[in-house]
């Protein structure tokens, strides 16, 4: 295939097809290329609507990435991908079936299940909203309320962790340390919640500032970028941090995925 043609990921399910989709863009982001379209086909029903897909993934050279749970379907896209010649994974397939394979159970087949309005998505939908109303500490009553309350200077990745935390189901508060301002009463109270610190190397932390700084359009060399000033206001925070008697977490590396996964582990 030439480098300079768009290359096609089609998505399909008898869901939503958000899984499968996850997964493609997951993977586009290991290559070097942005040649990639990744097209979402959801809610398919009928086999012919598989038919069509495989046919307009064999016409452009593309391959499919499947979550299907209706076994009509699934033998379907099995037939046509075998009978065009087109390369189709089974997303979720592998991972049923070594659940059948271990614990000699049985799936429902029925699609959607992962969206399905039950009282873990209430309390997600609760989460999130609950993150975004005590986002930066707006309202430090919310510093009381949350499972997990996230403190460290700017841009050390409390606003998006807390937003990818409540996804999980996990009401999330965060507060940010600035020298300037005192921390409220209610960031030292004593809670059934968990208070974790987040710091950054300094080096790291000037880099993205500066940029940030870049992308408002701000002089780079404003005091907030400047290395004296993230000094201090690390060490501020530190100390903060040691009040707090709180875990403390080192940022610099690591994706919000495994910052996240680090904090559920204290929690579990």
């Amino acid at each position: 295939m030439p480098e300079d043609k768009q290359k096609i990921i089609i998505v399909c399910s008898d869901a939503i097809g958000e899984t499968a989709e996850a997964v493609a863009r997951a993977t586009t982001r290991q290559f070097a290329t942005e040649q990639v379209k990744i097209k979402r086909y959801g809610n398919i029903k009928h086999e012919d609507e598989i038919k069509a897909i495989i046919a307009e993934a064999a016409a452009n050279g593309g391959f499919i990435a499947y979550t299907l749970v209706q076994p009509e379907l699934r033998e379907t896209m099995r037939e046509e991908m075998i009978r065009h010649g087109v390369r189709a994974v089974d997303v979720m397939g592998p991972m049923m079936q070594a659940f059948i394979d271990t614990f000699n159970d049985s799936p429902k087949y029925k699609p959607g299940l992962l969206h399905e309005m039950d009282d873990n998505y209430y309390r997600k939908i609760e989460a999130i909203e609950f993150a975004v109303k005590y986002d930066d500490g707006k309202d430090a009553r919310g510093l009381l309320q949350a499972q997990v309350v996230l403190v460290g200077v700017s841009r050390t990745s409390k606003t998006p962790l807390s937003i990818f935390l409540a996804h999980k189901g996990i009401k999330t508060a965060n507060y940010p340390l600035t020298i300037e301002v005192k921390p409220p009463e209610e960031l030292f109270a004593k809670t059934n919640g968990l208070t974790v610190g987040l710091t950054m190397h300094p080096d790291r932390l000037l880099k993205i500032r500066t940029e940030r700084l870049k992308a408002l359009g701000l002089p780079s060399r404003a005091h907030y970028a400047s290395m004296e000033r993230i000094e201090k206001e690390l060490a501020f925070a530190a100390e903060m941090m040691n009040r707090l008697q709180c875990p403390i977490i080192d940022v610099s590396e690591k994706a919000i995925e495994e910052t996240a996964g680090l904090i559920m582990d204290m929690i579990v």
